[in-house]
């Protein structure tokens, strides 16, 4: 017999549009509230709702603007503008809108904000000075109607490319929903596709790097999908499943994400994944919902059909036992997958398994020091503490910890492993390494680096240097005393400018990171924009500079305080 409990129907299907395709939702949503956000036909895209991302499902619709910017950017439906944003990297410029229906629109990766709106946040960076915004301008200051020009479609931020990032979200709750759901939509009549399945000997331990699992190549076409091989796939004690799957579109698609997957054995759903709406504060866990060591180690987003006790992602449902399935029985067992885009299409994998009745042997797993994922974790060593808090594992683990001999230069501390990178966190864990006595007095310039030379930042406490990484792995202690480097790339001393509409320049920073940059002409304080991608730094001149002389500094500073000035005299 399948040792499975009691199976849950949760999901109800709705109908979406006048195709009356359906797809998996507990909830209903206006489907006429909302206008597609650009004017160019047919929609297309480069990235769907809930697409797997590193670190993050995608949490929203990247309209494709044909490798151009400045398409106008409309309102989508009424409301008013909510927030104003701008960043050195993220959605670079946004603009948020609030709706009457309860919903919040968002727009990100914009070149520009519509006048009246660029006006007001221009005015408000040269007040704080500042480049980085995030306002929330009162209901009355820029209400909307639908259709409305808001913006201009662009590529800040940390864009890969020009496009308009979309997203409706809860305003109560900020959890961004599937736009699909609201009707906003892109033609669609292509099936999911399925590469391959994979079979997890999971046995009642935690899935981590040292899970066996067997690859089965799938064929396939127009929605039916079968093994390349078919047979009955021996298995025996507890066994988890996992499959490759992706979406396309019609028209100019790349290959974007699904938005449901459902596994039934002998016709009894064990497990449901949809990506109708998840919390921001939990994207992250797309390191959990798929085989991440798989991941790290050939960057293959295996979709596991079980589900980590440490998962907080509420986008499960009719879970059986997890997904986990216990075959015992020495009997053939059918199993479904379904797998539906967020248009309804839909595609299927069926094949069968034979529980063989052996003992399933598992590798020895290393010895470590046990942490739990449902407890604060705390250990420590000779010149290292080690805090990981509850809600930061998706598994029990054996912590591995090692030291090794400090870098030959420019370390001062030992090496200590924490742990491996093919462990995903849901948050970071607090780190203290006591550095040696050769730090002396640049104990304010330290910082904990990870052994690729990445900076995790670094405060002094109590004799120790402390981080929060983001990630085990393997770290010292090392310093930073060089100030960021500024090198013009459109001006000079003695310059003319005239007729040149901004001034531009690349930093760049050794170690610990860019803090703050702030530029003067003639002593007053002008607006520099910056682009973390391509570190480019500008200003764009305006009526604040005059034809004639001018004296120009330019002061950027990194996280440990080191300092660059650039001083320079131009023409305009």
């Amino acid at each position: 017999m399948i040792k499975a409990g009691i199976f849950l129907f949760l999901f109800s299907a709705f109908t979406l549009s006048c195709e009356a395709q359906q797809i998996f939702s507990g909830n209903k949503y206006p489907l006429v509230d909302f206008r597609q956000p650009l004017d160019i036909e047919p929609p297309a895209l480069a990235g769907s709702f809930g697409e797997l991302r590193p670190n993050h499902f995608h949490s929203g619709m990247d309209f494709r603007t044909n490798q151009r910017e400045g398409y106008p950017v409309y309102a989508t439906a009424d409301g008013y503008v909510s927030r104003l944003r701008v960043q050195n990297s993220g959605f670079g410029q946004a603009i948020y809108l609030n709706h009457p229906n309860g919903f919040t629109s968002v727009y990100g990766h914009i070149s520009r904000f519509a006048p009246k709106i660029a006006a007001a946040v221009k005015a408000l960076q040269y007040e704080k000075k500042t480049f980085e915004l995030d306002e929330f301008p009162a209901a009355d200051a820029f209400p909307v109607h639908k259709g409305d020009i808001i913006a201009y479609s662009g590529n800040r931020g940390s864009s890969g490319g020009p496009h308009l990032h979309f997203e409706i979200r809860d305003t109560k709750t900020e959890n961004t929903i599937n736009p699909q759901l609201f009707g906003i939509q892109v033609p669609d009549d292509i099936p999911p596709i399925i590469y391959s399945l994979y079979v997890y000997k999971l046995n009642k331990k935690p899935f981590n790097e040292y899970t066996p699992k067997q690859y089965f190549q799938v064929a396939g076409a127009a929605g039916k999908f079968h093994l390349m091989h078919p047979g009955v796939i021996n298995v025996s004690g507890e066994v988890g499943f996992g499959i490759i799957t992706t979406d396309r579109h019609n028209g100019h698609s790349g290959i974007i994400g699904i938005y449901s997957i459902e596994l039934a054995a002998d016709t009894k759903t064990i497990y449901t994944s949809s990506l109708e709406r998840f919390a921001f504060e939990n994207s992250i866990a797309v390191n959990s919902h798929i085989d991440y060591p798989t991941f790290k180690n050939s960057r293959i987003s295996i979709q596991k059909s079980f589900v980590d006790p440490g998962n907080p992602l509420q986008i499960y449902s009719n879970l059986v036992n997890n997904g986990r399935i216990e075959f015992d029985d020495q009997q053939v067992h059918t199993l479904n997958y379904i797998v539906t885009d967020a248009r309804g299409n839909k595609s299927t994998l069926s094949f069968t398994v034979h529980s063989d009745g052996k003992t399933p042997v598992t590798p020895d797993q290393p010895a470590g020091v046990p942490f739990s994922y449902n407890k604060d974790n705390t250990f420590a060593a000779d010149g290292v503490k080690v805090v990981v808090p509850k809600g930061t594992l998706y598994n029990d683990l054996n912590l591995i910890y090692k030291v090794k001999p400090k870098p030959a230069r420019g370390a001062y501390s030992s090496i200590y492993q924490i742990h491996n990178n093919l462990t995903p966190l849901h948050k970071g864990f607090d780190l203290w390494i006591k550095p040696d006595a050769s730090l002396g007095s640049l104990t304010g310039k330290a910082v904990i680096v990870s052994a690729g030379g990445s900076s995790q930042g670094g405060i002094v406490d109590d004799g120790y240097i402390k981080a929060s990484p983001r990630n085990f792995g393997s770290f010292y202690i090392a310093v930073d005393t060089v100030a960021p480097s500024i090198t013009p790339l459109n001006i000079a001393s003695g310059k003319n400018m005239a007729g040149i509409a901004k001034m531009m320049f690349k930093l760049h920073d050794n170690l610990s990171g860019i803090k703050s940059f702030n530029g003067y002409i003639d002593g007053n304080w002008v607006l520099m924009e910056f682009d973390t991608k391509t570190s480019t730094l500008w200003h764009s001149f305006d009526e604040r500079t005059a034809t004639g002389k001018h004296q120009l500094k330019l002061v950027v500073e990194d996280m440990k305080e080191n300092v660059r000035t650039y001083s320079i005299t131009f023409y305009k």
